[in-house]
């Protein structure tokens, strides 16, 4: 199974401290009809950090019965213990997941030889299809092109979410890793860049609110039409600025709750609401861009 195109990181709407079973499936439904590729419940965009175990079930569970097979769906499932993670695999290829997306081990800092000792035992344990995610600045530790080369000679271990932010990196992946290991961009400014040195597509935050665009942006990089391409990245780029001025998913929880795509912007401690100054900003792009009346 190749994994490539737009793939929706799902915020996980809240209501009064609870999750809001009816907004998470009315916000899968949008994604099947804007026609992404798939999505990826549990993330650090659905805030996974802090749901229990029963709740982070309960949210992979509802993607994958309202996804119905119309789109992949990629369960976050990823945690600093091993031990953990390996459960939280299991449960989401029990419960039909197409693949798992697994962070990095934050805290911790193991050594590159960790990582690789980790995700091979997620991938053996599990037998589902694993995505590996760096991200740097959330883990504070950089895994290596080498070290993704090494993981990617696992069977199951079929793709990386990269976020370090360095192209140079993104290159020296792909060029190291076997064919058609995919390569996802985990940053949307990054998309079209990453793209053009051979990134497969994105798992996106902007795609919450946008699907159709950010997906019809991927669509016209695989072609090769970076014409079109750059135009969407460009009519994009004053938003994507302002989803990422306080920790993600602040303002895209905000940004959704504005537009009613979800009930309300509510998020969970340590996170806290979006400053006034910067609802201001993002209501006001959101107004210009016209996806707010």
């Amino acid at each position: 199974m190749m994994f490539e195109g737009t793939y929706t990181a799902i915020v996980t709407p809240f209501r009064d401290g609870r999750i809001d079973d009816e907004s998470l499936r009315s916000l899968v439904r949008a994604q099947v009809a804007a026609g992404v590729a798939g999505i990826v419940p549990c993330g650090s965009t659905g805030e996974s950090a802090t749901l229990t175990h029963d709740e982070h079930e309960r949210v992979i569970s509802i993607a994958i019965e309202e996804a119905a097979g119309r789109i992949q769906v990629i369960a976050g499932t990823g945690s600093n213990s091993t031990a953990e993670a390996c459960r939280l695999t299991r449960f989401a290829k029990d419960a039909g997941a197409d693949a798992a997306l697994l962070i990095s081990p934050y805290y911790n800092k193991p050594t590159q030889h960790g990582h690789v000792l980790h995700y091979r035992a997620v991938a053996e344990e599990s037998g589902l299809p694993i995505i590996v995610y760096n991200i740097p600045s959330r883990t504070g530790v950089n895994m290596l092109p080498e070290t993704i080369a090494e993981m990617s000679e696992v069977a199951n271990i079929v793709g990386i979410k990269e976020a370090s932010g360095s192209l140079e990196q993104v290159a020296r992946i792909i060029h190291s890793c076997r064919p058609g290991f995919a390569v996802l961009s985990g940053d949307d400014a990054l998309t079209l860049p990453m793209m053009a040195v051979g990134a497969h597509g994105v798992i996106s935050v902007i795609s919450n609110l946008l699907p159709d665009r950010q997906a019809a942006l991927v669509a016209a990089a695989a072609a090769g039409d970076y014409r079109t391409a750059r135009k969407i990245h460009y009519e994009l780029l004053p938003l994507l600025d302002l989803l990422f001025v306080e920790t993600n998913p602040i303002p895209i929880k905000t940004a959704m709750a504005l537009v009613g795509a979800i009930r309300r912007d509510e998020m969970r401690l340590p996170l806290t609401p979006m400053t006034a100054a910067n609802r201001t900003r993002l209501e006001a792009e959101l107004r210009r861009a016209g996806v707010l009346g």
